[in-house]
């Protein structure tokens, strides 16, 4: 399948996506995530415990064949956003990771996430509502 052309990013000087807001960010992953079938899907608020990402959203596709396509659909949204996503571990399936700057998505098999456990590792303390418009 022929992949359309991506569009200019929108990336700050700083590397990082700017073209929506965290909370936009989370939307769309969610939104892509969920019309694929992602199942458990939870947000972690990370602001200011690491510069990795101010939030992870962290999904599970039954099958490695599942999560290659929450991935492709949530690449895809970002992309239609306008910002350039960094993906890794789609040949495996089972994790993988899009960055989009501020937001991280995790997409996991049951048994990988189970394995890696994102949850307790970062903790569920501040477990962010993603319902930005």
């Amino acid at each position: 399948m022929r992949r359309r052309p991506s569009p200019p990013p929108a990336v700050t000087a700083s590397g990082r996506n700017s073209a929506l807001s965290e909370l936009d960010l989370v939307s769309l992953v969610r939104a892509a995530a969920e019309d694929k079938k992602g199942e458990d899907l939870a947000v972690l608020d990370l602001d200011g415990r690491t510069i990795v990402a101010d939030h992870f959203v962290v999904v599970t596709g039954r099958s490695a064949i599942q999560t290659r396509s929450i991935a492709d659909a949530i690449v895809d949204a970002a992309e239609a956003a306008g910002l350039r996503p960094r993906l890794e571990g789609h040949a495996d399936g089972g994790w993988i990771l899009i960055d989009l700057g501020s937001v991280v998505a995790h997409v996991f098999t049951p048994d990988q996430r189970q394995f890696y456990n994102l949850e307790r590792l970062w903790g569920r303390v501040a477990e962010a509502r993603a319902e930005a418009q």
